[in-house]
């Protein structure tokens, strides 16, 4: 089934040549915006499977339209890629609160963009690892993570620590020697236990509590 995305960013050449990537990968660009409310607007009329959004838009920044869109409060959450230039966005915590699903630089190759679209799709992985954790590492404050309803088991914490390396589901259970089906039971056992609602919030409540340390 072709992906469908909605892609929201105040500079038309940027939406543009992310319209061609995407098109090009076989991915239905189903709408634009150039500020915030009209993305969530879009987004809440197309439904698509997932909102790429710059963080720095008018009308409505990047922040609170991911929040509209996918936030706790959501009953019918889209997935939400932000686009972030890394070394000026301090926003990060605050977009995995709102509900992002992963992140993008703003300068990611063609590569990078369909893999960042598809893996929030899928909610099957990190949206582009690498970044994820760099990001989570520069920005995500020690010692602020809530307690969890009731305590990880030694296997769930092994798990949770290869999430928030960026590791996909059948890396974690190649690593840990267990099936992707167990993966999966135990990632939705640590998510029901620290009350996160995908493997971004994982990630950065592993490096809030501390059981992550930077290089």
């Amino acid at each position: 089934m072709t992906l469908r995305v909605v892609i929201a960013d105040d500079q038309e050449m940027v939406r543009s040549g992310f319209r061609l990537i995407l098109e090009s990968q076989g991915i239905d660009v189903v709408g634009e915006a150039g500020d915030g409310r009209t993305a969530v607007a879009l987004a809440r009329e197309l439904r698509p499977d997932v909102c790429l959004l710059d963080i720095r838009m008018p009308l409505l920044d990047g922040l609170e339209a991911t929040r509209q869109l996918a936030g706790p409060d959501v009953e019918r959450p889209i997935p939400v890629v932000v686009v972030t230039t890394f070394d000026l966005d301090d926003y990060v915590v605050t977009a995995i609160r709102n509900g992002a699903s992963g992140f993008l630089l703003k300068d990611a190759g063609p590569a990078l963009l369909g893999e960042a679209v598809r893996a929030a799709a899928a909610g099957d992985a990190l949206v582009s690892p690498s970044i994820t954790v760099r990001l989570l590492e520069h920005f995500a404050p020690a010692g602020l993570a809530p307690q969890p309803t009731t305590r990880l088991t030694e296997r769930e914490e092994d798990v949770l620590l290869a999430v928030a390396r960026g590791r996909t589901n059948a890396e974690i259970g190649s690593e840990l020697f267990i099936s992707l089906s167990t993966v999966k039971t135990h990632i939705a056992s640590i998510q029901s236990k620290l009350r996160a609602r995908n493997r971004v919030e994982l990630a950065s409540w592993a490096w809030m509590s501390g059981r992550m340390t930077p290089r």
